[in-house]
């Protein structure tokens, strides 16, 4: 008699978890681009502190978005070598359909434009990955090229942009 409540409870538990898994919206985010139209830049080509900022943009970006819950970021293997051989930001939807044949229902792209060491902006870009429609944008300009203006843009967007209003999956 006890194995069979049992039995019946455990169905009961895993609803509302399960419901919250087939809730959240698959999204794949891909690396962040740098546009870099700064003297500096076109003299002595890419920073390597830059490099190691722009790389962990889209992991922490990725940690943020399956955090809240509302979000489960795909694994990009499968297109891995493709996105990254790719101009994400002009290559006329190409991340849609990376994103579709990944397992998401929308693609995440981004740049940092750095203007100077003291003006950068960062921009997210969200695609419906059926369609390639762009469903929004958004963008913060900060000041300083470091580790913390980098991290406090992203986390500026995050809060006050994707995860921003209501529980709805969609940003």
């Amino acid at each position: 008699m006890r194995g069979l409540r049992l039995a019946m409870m455990v169905p009961m538990l895993l609803s509302p978890s399960m419901a919250a898994l087939a809730a959240q919206t698959k999204v794949a985010v891909f690396e962040f681009e740098l546009i870099d139209t700064s003297l500096e830049g076109a003299m002595n080509g890419p920073r390597a502190d830059e490099q190691r900022r722009l790389a962990g943009l889209a992991d922490e970006l990725r940690r943020r978005l399956a955090a809240s819950g509302r979000y489960a970021p795909v694994d990009l293997s499968p297109v891995a070598a493709e996105a990254r051989a790719s101009n994400l930001q002009a290559c006329g939807g190409c991340d849609a359909g990376l994103a579709r044949r990944a397992g998401a229902e929308l693609a995440v792209t981004g740049t940092v434009q750095k203007v100077s060491n003291l003006i950068l902006n960062m921009n997210i870009y969200v695609r419906d990955a059926t369609d390639g429609h762009l469903v929004t944008q958004m963008s913060a300009d900060f000041r300083g090229n470091t580790d913390e203006s980098w991290s406090r843009a992203l986390d500026w967007l995050v809060r006050n942009r994707m995860l921003a209003g209501g529980s709805g999956a969609r940003p």
